[in-house]
């Protein structure tokens, strides 16, 4: 019998989730939620074949929303251990870049860039053919990386943003990540430590005692 497995995506606005028997999808959730994702993962979870229950569950480990990504894989720990079931992580980029892959065919190096926090803007170039190592991602703000990459499409869910800053120069295609495209990731790619990866410096600030 095929293993099953478990696939949670909720690093974005995106709350996605899928259970594969296999390397086929048998059941999935998959809507533009925006908020509320800790109240929404666990029963959309449960919605699926058999309470999702699965031998191995992957998890988006970021970057994205620093609330989505702990969301994520707080889920994913925990339902792990009730079920005794391996944990690995992916990255949110390498899944859009392999979205990317597989709707539009690119012919040369293509930018994923992903809403981030404070202004800035998570990005990272691909490669055309399928990659096999994470992709090197940068975290920058919309103005600065406004000015610096100029590729005509962009993909992602900061793509409009950035095309935006640009003066509306190039074409922006919106992809959020989708659990039901975990198949087009190589192996390598979805057998990352399940530890998130904020892409940036988390917000809080250490207080300073008064003296």
């Amino acid at each position: 019998m095929s293993m099953r497995r478990l696939v949670i995506d909720c690093a974005t606005p995106a709350l996605s989730v899928a259970l594969f028997e296999g390397d086929r999808c048998i059941d999935s959730h998959h809507r533009e939620l925006g908020r509320g994702h800790a109240e929404a993962l666990l029963p959309a979870i449960a919605t699926l074949v058999e309470g999702g229950r699965a031998a191995e569950i992957l998890v988006d480990v970021g970057p994205g929303s620093f609330t989505g990504v702990r969301v994520g894989l707080a889920a994913a720990v925990a339902l792990g251990f009730a079920w005794q079931a391996k944990v690995n992580g992916y990255g949110c980029l390498d899944l859009v870049a392999a979205m990317v892959r597989d709707r539009f065919a690119p012919k040369t190096d293509f930018p994923v860039v992903m809403i981030g926090g404070h202004g800035e803007l998570f990005w990272a170039i691909h490669e055309p053919a399928a990659a096999d190592t994470p992709a090197t991602i940068r975290s920058t703000p919309i103005a600065e990386l406004a000015e610096t990459l100029d590729h005509a499409i962009v993909y992602g869910s900061g793509a409009q943003a950035l095309v935006n800053a640009r003066g509306g120069r190039g074409e922006a295609v919106l992809l959020l990540p989708d659990a039901r495209a975990i198949g087009l990731l190589a192996e390598p790619l979805r057998a990352r430590p399940p530890r998130p990866n904020y892409g940036r410096g988390a917000d809080a600030k250490p207080m300073v005692q008064a003296g």
